[in-house]
């Protein structure tokens, strides 16, 4: 008899941030967002100079739980998914940590879109999500091994999602996602009127 097994798994971990840790107040949290982002002037000038849509906080601040204690709430809650990921990847991590190296804002207008990219230098990154209006993105998941798929037909449009080249996953407020930092994503365009707010962050092993 045929046997067909499933190798090399893709895992994504996908939760409610609350499920850790202290419920954080969605309305302060998305407050804090926009007004980090209406004063960081150096942020915006980035933003600018490299034609990013709407604004990101990534080249312009580190010390985001320091401006706003609930940053720091939500860094706890975010350690202890990633600590829960890491025991379902059988990571054996030697005896260190990992721990958070980068935390950053990204606020995503009407039209606005983040292009295919990976996390170099990272283990483990994802996005808790502050504003999802309706028709605003889903996240774009790419098969890492797309690009050896020379010759392969297309799946079918029922295809199982370990077998799809891509997968779109839509999630509500209040939710984390974490992946694999070599994991390609994308953010297509935000088809609605609102602004999409997420944070995102990347994990190092120490």
């Amino acid at each position: 008899m045929s046997q067909i097994r499933s190798l090399f798994a893709t895992r994504l971990y996908r939760a409610k941030l609350s499920d850790h840790g202290a419920p954080i107040d969605a309305a302060e949290l998305e407050a804090s967002c926009l007004s980090i982002a209406e004063d960081d002037e150096a942020g915006q000038d980035w933003c600018e100079r490299n034609d990013f849509p709407g604004y990101t906080s990534y080249a312009s601040l580190t010390d985001l739980p320091w401006r706003f204690s609930i940053f720091a709430d939500v860094v706890k809650a975010l350690d202890a998914h990633v600590a829960a990921f890491a025991e379902d990847l059988d990571f054996d991590l030697g005896g260190k940590t990992l721990s958070l190296d980068s935390l950053w804002i990204n606020i995503l207008p009407e039209g606005g879109i983040h292009t295919a990219h990976i996390h170099p230098h990272s283990v483990i990154s994802g996005t808790t999500y502050v504003a999802m209006p309706p028709e605003t993105s889903a996240i774009k998941f790419e098969d890492p091994r797309l690009a050896m798929m020379m010759a392969a037909p297309p799946r079918r449009g029922e295809a199982r999602d370990e077998l799809r080249s891509f997968v779109y996953v839509a999630p509500t407020v209040g939710e984390v996602l974490l992946w694999e930092s070599w994991l390609r994503h994308e953010v297509p365009m935000n088809m609605s009127e609102e602004d999409r707010i997420s944070i995102s962050f990347n994990y190092g092993w120490n």
